[in-house]
This record gives C-alpha cells, structure tokens and sequence, in this order.
C-alpha cells in the first residue's frame, strides 16, 4: 500500500523501455551482404574456400551455409532418397522443422526378421491422417507380419513390401524427396525403410470434412437436394454418380506454389470441344501464384476481362446442374477446399436458368420463368424508371397517383433522387448485416430492420411511402436472380440507372440501356459471346431450352455455338411409344 500511494503522489522519471521493432529477415541482410561481396572479390575468394571446405556428408545434406544463400521463392534442386535411414533422418528432420513442428509424427520402428531387425520410420501429419489405418495396416504389417529373405537383393525386398506386407490400396514407390513431402502435406504418410534407395508414400487421409448436404445458396424446391463440400474425390465421385459415362474425363493440376491445391478439370471425352479442353488446361497449367484458397480466386484468375459487368464463369455447388452442362459439351473445375465448381464457358441465358426450369412440367417452367424476368427487369430498372417519370415525365402517372405522390411528397425535405439512394444504401447495409449475422438472427434481423426502419423514416418525413414501396419491390426481384454473381452485377448497375434516370429522365435510361448491352456484347467467356444465342444470333437459338424453353422430347441438339463433337443429344423420336400408339391407332383405322 505504501508503495502504490508512493507511485500515485510522487513524480518519478519513466523508464525508456525499448519498443519492438520489425527487424529485416535473413535473407535481406544476406542479399545485401552478398551484393557487397560481389563487389570485393576478395571476400567472395574466402568465401568460396570455405564452400569447398565442407564433407561430403554435408554437400549430400546440403549445409546450413548453402540453404541460407537460396533466394526465397527459389526452387529447391530435387534430391534423391539415400540408402542410410540417418541421412533420410536427419533430412526429414531438417524440411518438417522436428521437433519444432508440433503437429508432425516420426515414429521410428523395427522390421524383425528372424534375428535380425531392419530400422524404418513414417512420418505423418496429426489430423490429417486416419490413425487406425496407420497402425493397422501399415505399422501392423510392418512390425508383426514381416517375413523379408534378407538374402534377397534391394529390388526384390521392395517388391516384397509394397505387393505383400503392405495392404495399403494407394501405395506409391519414389525415389525423390519432394513426392513424399506433397503426399505428406495432403494427408498421406512416408515410410523409410534402412537400405533401400527409395521410400513409400500412403494415402492415410482422415481429416475431419463437412458431409454432404443440401445446397445452401441454390436451394430448389424439385430436384436432387445434395450439394458439394469441401473434398475434391467427395465432389468429383458426385458428378460420377450422375454421369455414369467411361467417357468422363477428371484431369487434375496442383496451383499454387505453398498451398498446392488439387484442382480437377471435367469434360466428356467424345463431345466436348477439343480446343475449348486445351484452353482451359493452358490457363490452368499457366496460373502461376503462392496459394489458392477458393474457387472464387480460380475464378478471377481464368476469366479474360476483371472488370465486365457479368460474370464469365459460373458457380455452383449442385452436382445435377454440373453434370448437365458438363453433357451438353462445358468444362467443369473443382478446387479442393471449395463447394462451388466453375463451369465455362457460359452465356446470359445461362445466368438466368435455374435447375427447376428443366425438373418442372413446361405450363409451370414458362410461368416461373415469367416471374423471374419480371423480378429481374424490377431490380434493374423500376428506381431508375421511379426517378424519371417523377422528375421529367409526370403525364405518364394518372393525376389521382400524381396528387397522392405529391402530396407524401410535400413534407420531405430532400430531392427524390436523394431519399431513393438514402433507402437504397440502407436496404443494402439491412442485407449485408442479416448475412454476417450468424444463425436464424440473420433473417429476423433483416425483416424487423427493414420494418422499423421504413416506418420511422415515413414517420419522420425522411422519405415518402411510395418510395417504401418501390424500393421493396426493389429488393424482392433482386432474390429472384438464380445466380448469384449476376445478382450481385445487376445490384451495381442499378445505381447507375437512378444517376441516369435523374440526369436525362428516359433518355438516360435508353443511353444506359445501349451501354449496357454494348458492355454484355463484348464480354466473352472463353470465346464465345456470353449473349449468344440472340447476338448473335444461331442456327439452334430457340431449340435448346433457350429463353424459350421447349418440352424435353424436342430439344435433339446441343448448342451449337459450342462446337461440340456431337451436337446430337438423342434422336429426332425420342418417345417411341408415341410412335407405337400411333402404329395401334392406325391397325385399329383398318380394322
């Protein structure tokens, strides 16, 4: 007590503590020291000498020396796999930073062969790998069921090892570092054996992953209900379950220098277009980066221009709706990590589509598609419209509407431009916040926002009723977007429309409408124009559930701005019994 009353009443001098400072790596100051060595030539005489001074254990290892030089970023020259388990040991060691590392196993073991014991370890990641098909059908085999001639020379004990010890169904043989490391870092296991030249690497994955469930973004009342998750072969066994085709062809490619993630290219074989697969295998093998996480930045990374308004690739986590443009001649790409695949290339029309317009009887197909434009012309054009014919076309609004509008209208102080993009940044903020929010307060909290909100701003003379409306009605046809990308686009034209509409009125929104669709007729995803098929304008344009959809036993052809190799999906008669009954009533005629 004494001592804090002390410190409170009397004045003593602060101590001069030092701050943290970011200090430069090592590499930068070797880089520097190097430069300067290159100058003084001298220098790098010594140190040369002292290089040519190291054992031969060392240049095999590589010395501490060697490492520290290498550029950062630059690739390590690919070793081999030593017959000595110390040399194998100790470079492990080194590469997965033992014992620093806290999640990385060494289990060291013995191989017993009748007197004699043979030493092997593996190394693997903690949670990444099944635990019990490491003990039971690797260290299991291994350390119990072992019967090696060691007479036998090194080939035949390897052989011996990977067809008859070892039950693993995935067991590669290599002879270089780097293959056990990638295997090691994607949940597999490396075993080193003493006096062997080469090690095995397992595939032990076991990590924990999300099951596979319905679609969350792309949810649709008739169809399969199961969505991708976040595993590559969990994804990719999917689509296979809906295309059982031999045709089908999985290509994988790593990107990404330190995430190295697996990414699969999917096509059919005998009907996709031959340079459309090259393209795609050329941007991919091509992308060269540190880490990928999303499919959303493979994304970024194919498309042709960042900056078109609509989207040149298209994302979904439904397999029925990957299969299906996979079977009329696209491209689909998995990344592991991702539940969304990319699909390309990709028109307009297929932006608008939804899985329900092929699973629903045409009657109800074509009606939801009415629905769907009418929300979508209302997301785009109705506050732009709003302002214009309030500002510069009022004989278009009956004089009853016009007197009531005015008459909300009297006690509001700001210009209707202004309460319009006040609303319309406060719907946005309201949808933003019910999507961060986590659990079922999302949702609630976006309706009692928007009421309470869009109440007391009436009550306040703020904005006027009318406006509510428009900017609810707003909102509602932006849902009504099936993909979400081109919501998303459609959302950012908009406030483009309502500067327009309050500039120049219907001229504006004509001068917008042509920008537009100049904007939408020169994006291209992968070549094709994504306006195809009205501009321009193809030989198939309304037979290939187009923006008409026709009845399934009519739709023959794939699209054929796609070039497929086979542009025919089933024959001109696809209903035979059409044709029997036809064959009955005609015998019948006779009769």
């Amino acid at each position: 007590m004494k001592n804090f009353l002390e410190n409170l009443l009397l004045f003593k001098e602060p101590k001069q503590t030092e701050k943290f400072i970011l200090k430069e790596n090592k590499q930068d100051t070797e880089k520097d020291s190097e430069k300067a060595s290159n100058k003084n030539p001298s220098q790098k005489s010594n140190k040369s000498k002292e290089k040519d001074g190291d054992t031969f254990l060392d240049k095999i290892l590589g010395s501490n020396q060697g490492d520290d030089e290498q550029e950062p970023g630059a690739e390590k020259k690919e070793e081999k796999i030593s017959k000595k388990l110390s040399t194998n040991l100790k470079y492990m060691k080194k590469v997965y930073s033992i014992p620093k590392n806290g999640d990385i196993v060494l289990r060291a073991f013995d191989i017993v062969v009748k007197d004699k014991t043979i030493p092997a370890f593996i190394l693997f990641y903690d949670g990444m790998t099944d635990r019990e098909v490491i003990n039971n059908y690797i260290l299991t085999p291994l350390m119990l069921l072992s019967n090696l001639d060691i007479k036998g020379n090194e080939r035949k004990i390897i052989d011996y090892i990977k067809n008859h010890i070892l039950p693993q169904s995935q067991l590669n043989e290599t002879s270089e570092y780097t293959s056990v490391i990638d295997e090691i870092n994607f949940g597999g296991c490396g075993i080193f054996i003493d006096g062997i030249d080469v090690a095995f690497a397992a595939d032990v994955k076991g990590w924990e992953h999300r099951n596979v469930e319905r679609p969350n973004s792309e949810q649709v009342l008739r169809g399969p209900q199961e969505g991708f998750t976040e595993i590559l072969r969990v994804n990719t066994a999917l689509v296979r379950k809906i295309l059982k085709d031999e045709k089908l062809i999985v290509e994988d490619v790593i990107i990404g220098k330190r995430s190295k993630t697996p990414c699969s290219m999917l096509y059919l074989r005998d009907i996709t277009n031959e340079s459309l697969v090259e393209e795609m295998r050329r941007r991919l093998e091509s992308i060269k980066i540190d880490y990928l996480i999303d499919s959303g930045e493979l994304e970024q990374l194919l498309e042709e221009s960042s900056l078109s308004v609509v989207p040149q690739l298209m994302a979904t986590e439904r397999p029925d709706m990957v299969a299906a443009h996979i079977a009329d001649g696209k491209i689909g790409v998995i990344v592991h990590g991702s539940p969304f695949v990319l699909l390309a290339p990709v028109t307009l029309v297929d932006l608008l589509q939804s899985p329900e317009d092929a699973y629903m009887r045409l009657p109800y197909a074509h009606l939801l598609r009415f629905v769907r434009f009418l929300g979508i012309f209302f997301s785009l054009l109705l506050p732009g419209l709003y302002i214009a014919i309030t500002s510069f076309h009022q004989e278009m609004i009956p004089t009853d509407l016009v007197f009531s509008i005015e008459a909300s209208r009297e006690v509001v102080p700001f210009p209707s431009v202004v309460e319009l993009l006040l609303m319309e940044v406060m719907f946005e903020l309201i949808r933003e916040a019910g999507i961060r929010i986590p659990g079922p307060i999302g949702p609630t909290l976006g309706i009692i926002g928007a009421l309470i909100l869009g109440q007391a701003a009436v009550e306040a003379s703020i904005v006027s009723p009318i406006l509510i409306i428009i900017v609810a009605i707003t909102g509602i046809g932006s849902f009504a977007v099936p993909n979400y990308s081109l919501g998303l686009s459609f959302r950012v034209l908009r406030f483009g429309y309502i500067f327009l509409g309050a500039m120049a009125g219907f001229l504006g929104i004509t001068l917008g409408l042509f920008i537009q669709g100049i904007l939408f007729v020169n994006s291209k995803s992968f070549g094709v124009p994504v306006t195809i098929p009205t501009g321009p304008k193809t030989a198939t344009s309304f037979s290939n559930n187009r923006l008409i959809r026709l009845p399934l036993w009519k739709q023959e052809r794939r699209a054929d701005y796609l070039n497929t190799q086979d542009d025919t999906k089933q024959p001109k008669i696809s209903r035979k019994w059409t044709e029997d009954n036809k064959k009955r009533k005609g015998d019948g005629d006779e009769e």
